[in-house]
């Protein structure tokens, strides 16, 4: 069976919800086969990030070597990346491979403000890789970064956006949230915007969204979606995994993931035992 393939290129989270971790769970359950590169593992839960450490360049290379040498991805999603070294390492090898579609999601600035890289790789981010991206995912903080400008209404998202395309020459979905927009996203590309509107969801456990949405993004491309297209599954299946209601942890936790799963195998122990104590005598199931 020939099925579509993804690579993400990101940190890995101790607790699930978001980096290598989310964006496998992401890309499985929208329908392609996921592949990684780990940049960093980190130590964190719900409740913040107790330690970080990072991979080697040497090491980061071979791992996308082996990937790209035996399973070629239809799309790759680049996350945390937080050294110079290593976004170098990325930009070189998606040169050499040239992989169809490049879904950058800018981690630069968390939802409090903090810069989560030094400016040093965050210039390095601007002229290394964010180029050779087909589309760049930023939040309102990490706009405001790449624009160099505040952001603070519809209109300034517009300027952002376009700003943000024409320097690096790739399309931009500038993500709502942060007080602006909650839900509304605003996609630049081709020298043309479009908004995707979404419903506020209430729900306080929105660990990982940033990752979700991008690595949903860059399975519908690597499944022959058009970008506009992809970008719309995207938002409706976070709105999903976010609709869930999952609660798990004690601070900002994940979202379900699996929301859209069914089937015998996702089923639960007490579900199996109910249905065989359900079943009859003459339906021929033995109990």
């Amino acid at each position: 069976m020939k099925m579509r393939t993804a690579l993400t290129i990101a940190g890995s989270d101790s607790s699930g919800g978001a980096g290598i971790q989310a964006d496998i769970k992401t890309m499985m359950a929208n329908g392609v086969f996921a592949m990684s590169a780990i940049t960093a593992m980190t130590a964190q839960n719900t409740t913040g990030v107790r330690s970080i450490m990072n991979a080697s360049p040497e090491f980061l290379a071979d791992e996308l070597d082996e990937v790209f040498t035996d399973i070629f991805p239809d799309a790759v999603k680049i996350g945390m990346v937080s050294e110079s070294s290593l976004i170098r390492v990325i930009a070189q090898k998606l040169r050499e491979y040239r992989p169809r579609f490049i879904v950058v999601d800018p981690v630069m600035v968390a939802t409090s403000g903090a810069k989560l890289i030094s400016d040093d790789a965050i210039e390095t981010l601007k002229e290394e890789l964010l180029p050779i991206a087909t589309i760049l995912t930023p939040n309102i903080p990490e706009t405001e970064v790449l624009a160099e400008r505040l952001v603070k209404s519809d209109s300034d998202m517009i300027e952002a956006a376009r700003s943000i395309s024409e320097r690096f020459h790739c399309a931009v979905l500038c993500k709502g949230g942060h007080a602006l927009n909650d839900a509304n996203d605003l996609l630049w590309r081709g020298g043309e915007y479009r908004w995707f509107y979404g419903k506020k969801i209430d729900n306080p456990n929105t660990h990982g969204t940033g990752c979700t949405l991008s690595s949903a993004i860059a399975s519908n491309l690597a499944k022959g979606f058009d970008l506009d297209t992809s970008v719309e599954r995207a938002k409706e299946y976070i709105s999903g995994a976010l609709g869930a209601m999952l609660d798990l942890g004690h601070g900002h936790g994940p979202m379900d993931h699996c929301f859209c799963y069914e089937g015998k195998f996702m089923e639960s122990a007490a579900d199996a035992a109910g249905e065989k104590t359900a079943a009859s005598p003459e339906s021929g199931v033995r109990a």
